[in-house]
């Protein structure tokens, strides 16, 4: 299609996720052609930073010939083939030794492969149930999560999800799910106190736990810093002391790492921000940069060690996807492996992260609009408020959201807005200049918004 052509058609077929078709169609969304490196351009030929990262996933930035040279050569050898029970490929093997080779210090002994983020939640949720059936355990159903927390949108992960704009339109769901307070400095009725709020957070866990009967919860769910909620960064303490409780009660921890995972923290993996071993962690974006879809669900030895041992009656994984580790996803994943430990990602994202944030905090002190700045490594919030002295909070579609975000993307600079939120999430490999150039679309932005 033409340029012309594209936009008379734009939105006219296609509903697009997380938002109303009329919507799409009254006010078009950007097309975006072309992508190297952080840079994007728009149909029109207009070159913006991209903020976004793809969503979370472009962690390696655009146009890496690593990458699409190992699709290539994967296409012309073995497009597709299943891993179903009796068939394998090599790209799966290749896969599979590589990612518990990389988190053998996390204690993983295993890794089943699917198609996405909400794919390796939904298998960790069924495979921490069969985990305890397979014990005798059966009354093991239940599941604890984070209020702001955001798990996908299958059933299963919709019903952990702890925002209910992702699950009022699909109840009911999955009985057996509960939610706990998340440690959020900024607005919680606690405390300002960072340890103590993680003390009581992590208190409220147990509460629930005793409440519910420890016989009866399989386990606990949580991002080691929450993406989609809000990039809320957990006090240091909160971590190791779930880690306690579910240790003291029997309940699986299950890490939920789409989006940390690989890098994004400054951390291979967001536990190690707090030096804890989860039993299971959900894997996607990052794993393949986002250049092919892909989902992994690493699982500890000592689940592990559970099904092996199991009866195979109980025991016998009756889960999986026609496209688990698809061999074209494995080699854009291979490719991304070998990038991350070739170059000094992880030392880029804590250069790179010291610079977002110095600038960001100085524009929240600036902007009567920004109530709180908050992140960590290469993910970061603009909380925007009605009232900076109150925290009051902007209604739904609070028009100067949109106007910055817009006036932001004019300005040469992709971000993303998520209720009354800017977040960031650039690519891992991005420049200090391009950091800068996104700020100073940032800090213009909010300044015309404000005058």
């Amino acid at each position: 299609m033409t340029p012309t052509e594209l936009k008379q058609a734009n939105a006219r077929s296609l509903w697009h996720p997380m938002a109303h078709p009329k919507a799409m169609q009254d006010t078009p969304p950007d097309i975006i052609v072309r992508g190297d490196g952080s840079w994007i351009w728009d149909v029109d030929g207009h070159r913006m930073v991209d903020g976004v990262g793809g969503l979370w996933s472009a962690n390696l930035g655009f146009g890496r010939r690593e990458i699409r040279d190992a699709v290539v050569a994967q296409m012309d050898e073995l497009p597709f083939y299943n891993i179903f029970r009796g068939t394998t490929h090599a790209r799966a093997i290749e896969l599979s030794e590589r990612v518990v080779n990389l988190m053998q210090p996390d204690g993983v002994s295993a890794v089943f492969f699917s198609n996405g983020g909400s794919d390796a939640v939904e298998s960790a949720l069924k495979l921490a149930r069969q985990y305890w059936k397979i014990q005798g355990q059966s009354d093991r159903i239940k599941y604890i999560s984070l209020k702001q927390g955001y798990h996908g949108v299958h059933f299963g992960g919709m019903s952990v999800n702890g925002n209910t704009n992702f699950r009022r339109a699909y109840e009911p769901l999955l009985p057996g799910c509960f939610h706990v307070d998340t440690p959020w400095l900024y607005r919680n009725p606690f405390t300002q106190d960072l340890e103590l709020l993680g003390k009581i957070c992590a208190e409220m866990l147990e509460r629930e736990i005793v409440f519910q009967g420890p016989d009866t919860v399989a386990a606990f769910i949580a991002e080691p810093v929450q993406g989609a909620g809000g990039v809320i960064v957990p006090p240091s303490n909160y971590w190791p002391l779930i880690r306690k409780v579910c240790d003291k009660y029997g309940v699986l921890l299950i890490a939920d790492e789409v989006v940390t995972g690989f890098g994004r923290t400054g951390h291979l993996f967001g536990t190690r921000m707090w030096g804890v071993q989860a039993d299971m962690w959900c894997l996607a974006k990052g794993i393949s940069s986002g250049y092919v879809p892909l989902g992994a669900t690493a699982i500890s030895t000592k689940v592990a060690d559970v099904f092996s041992q199991g009866d195979p009656a109980l025991a016998s994984v009756a889960h999986g996807y026609t496209y688990s580790a698809h061999p074209v996803a494995a080699a854009a994943a291979l490719a991304t492996l070998d990038i991350l430990e070739r170059e000094d990602i992880l030392g880029n994202v804590k250069q790179q992260s010291d610079r977002l944030m110095s600038r960001l905090q100085a524009l929240g002190k600036r902007s009567r609009l920004i109530g709180d700045v908050r992140g960590v490594g290469l993910m970061a919030c603009l909380e925007m408020v009605a009232d900076k002295s109150t925290k009051a909070a902007f209604g739904r579609g609070a028009k100067e959201v949109a106007m910055v975000a817009r006036g932001a993307y004019e300005r040469g600079a992709m971000v993303r807005t998520s209720g009354a939120n800017i977040i960031l999430s650039p690519a891992l490999t991005i420049s200090g200049e391009q950091i800068d150039l996104l700020c100073d679309a940032l800090d213009e932005s909010f300044a015309a918004v404000e005058r």
